[in-house]
């Protein structure tokens, strides 16, 4: 009897450890009772029905990743490239993970594999080599919407690689030369339009200086003759009025410097080396003589007054 109760006992607690159960935290657990899906369970400890529950799919619900293996694509200008990727995931309900689909991570994999040809395969190279952005965006939206019934939310998708052909790589290469010697060539001529630019406007200005400065001379050589004829005229008058007076002294001052003058002018000439000139001293130093007089009346007077 007291072996009966003892086992009886020992078989009771082992039951009770059967329906125990310990959920690891980012994890949970289905429950199945004979079969059918009852609930879920969740990190933590957790009790089910011996023998008539079982756990059912242990669901990691934490954020996965696949990686997307290489695969040829033709583009729209049918460029054979080379493609791979990476997708981000996270189980939102484990129950439609586990029931909804089959291997899960092999049909987010092979919708992300279709879905890559089908969105690469609409664009041109061009497109996909500058709008890799744009790429994993639609992506996204196309395999998220997909999963949305599996309870599974994709949160990323992204493209690693696109490796055109060698023969496009080198061909894109030449372009890329040509489009940059194109710019250098533009660049320097755009230097020296500016520079042909600066050095007419400098010249411009030199002009401009240049007329202003002649301008300025000719005005003060004008204003200079003005003023030499208006001493000339008022010398001319003064004389004049002292040969009007009867001043003999006068008219010899005006004889003398307009003799003067001329033989300054034969002296100057290029074409003269010897002169003859059928003069007296005498007169000339007379003439230089009255001119002193004229100088030393004219000086009385200003004393006087």
């Amino acid at each position: 009897m007291e072996i009966f109760v003892l086992v009886f006992v020992v078989f009771a607690v082992a039951i009770l450890f059967m329906g125990i159960k310990s959920v690891p935290q980012g994890y949970e657990f289905t429950v199945e009772r004979f079969g059918k899906y009852t609930h879920t369970m969740r990190p933590g400890l957790n009790f089910i029905i011996p023998f008539a529950d079982m756990i059912g799919a242990r669901m990691n619900m934490m954020e996965n990743v696949l990686d997307v293996p290489s695969q040829e694509v033709i583009t729209k200008d049918n460029a054979l490239i080379e493609v791979d990727g990476v997708v981000f995931y996270q189980v939102l309900d484990a129950a439609k993970a586990a029931y909804e689909v089959r291997d899960m991570e092999r049909a987010i994999l092979n919708l992300t594999t279709t879905n890559i040809r089908t969105v690469m395969g609409s664009m041109d190279l061009d497109e996909l080599l500058s709008e890799r952005d744009q790429i994993n965006a639609r992506l996204l939206s196309i395999v998220d919407d997909a999963t949305a019934p599996w309870g599974v939310k994709v949160t990323r998708i992204e493209i690693k690689d696109i490796t055109p052909p060698r023969d496009l790589v080198d061909s894109m290469a030449r372009q890329m030369k040509a489009e940059r010697e194109k710019r250098a060539v533009i660049l320097e001529a755009e230097g020296d339009r500016q520079s042909a630019i600066l050095r007419a406007e400098g010249e411009k200005q030199s002009a401009i200086l240049e007329a202003e400065g002649r301008k300025e001379a000719a005005f003060r050589d004008a204003e200079a003759r003005e003023r030499q004829a208006a001493a000339e005229a008022q010398a001319t008058r003064d004389v004049s009025q002292a040969i009007a007076g009867g001043n003999v002294q006068a008219v010899n001052y005006f004889v003398a410097q307009e003799y003067v003058k001329t033989l300054g002018k034969f002296a100057n000439s290029p074409n003269q080396k010897i002169l003859f000139l059928p003069v007296e001293a005498s007169n000339v130093i007379g003439a230089l003589g009255g001119v002193a007089e004229i100088a030393k009346e004219a000086f009385g007077k200003d004393k006087a007054a």
